[in-house]
């Protein structure tokens, strides 16, 4: 369904992830490459209230089902997760409460489909990671000053579905499946999330089958 002006859209979500914050990252349409990330907090009563906002970066490609994705091809993974923990080459911003781990030289996520390390950090490379098929965490200033890991594919990690799904600091353009917002508004959203109050993050489109907020 299309957003419902004076509505706040996680009150148009079947599934918000059961805790009181949740953030939304919403595309016009599939294929699009930007669009909107709101933080959103649950008051007791129930209500949702706007917490803050910020201009969009999806995948290169746009956006595609979660469960339907497949690793390097630029897309956006639509679907609800939970958020991990944090990382970043800058310190942790001031008042952060979730858990945050700096990047080292020796830090990198692996995305070799052979390894067991597959869609995980790994401090060292793993002889059975290769090089080529991981990222190098500490090489990426600029999109991972500040970062929070989401759960697409992460607790039963489905081999060529995908690794390495964030939300992140904006680069020169669209991301290789991310979604990524200005630096100002990623150390704000690092600042705001508690762990405490169950963080989630739905990504989708306003319409269509991968709409947030579609009932």
């Amino acid at each position: 369904m299309p957003p419902v002006p004076g509505v706040p859209l996680p009150e148009l979500m079947a599934d918000t992830g059961g805790g009181s914050q949740l953030i939304t990252a919403v595309a016009p349409e599939a294929g699009a490459t930007t669009g909107r990330v709101v933080w959103w907090e649950r008051a007791p009563d129930g209500r949702w209230a706007e917490a803050g906002s910020a201009p969009a970066r999806f995948g290169a490609n746009g956006l595609v089902a979660g469960g339907k994705r497949v690793q390097g091809t630029s897309t956006t993974p639509a679907g609800l997760y939970d958020l991990p923990y944090a990382f970043g080459i800058a310190a942790a911003p001031v008042g952060a409460a979730i858990s945050y781990r700096p990047v080292t030289d020796r830090s990198w996520w692996c995305q070799d489909n052979d390894s067991a390390s597959y869609n995980r950090w790994v401090e060292g490379l793993p002889a059975d990671c290769r090089a080529v098929e991981a990222e190098h965490l500490v090489e990426y200033g600029t999109q991972y000053a500040h970062a929070l890991v989401t759960g697409f594919n992460y607790d039963r990690p489905v081999r060529g579905r995908g690794a390495g799904i964030f939300l992140h600091v904006n680069g020169a353009g669209p991301t290789a499946g991310c979604v990524s917002v200005p630096a100002d508004a990623m150390a704000r959203i690092l600042a705001w999330v508690d762990p405490e109050r169950s963080p989630h993050i739905a990504i989708g489109t306003e319409t269509g089958p991968l709409a947030v907020g579609r009932g």
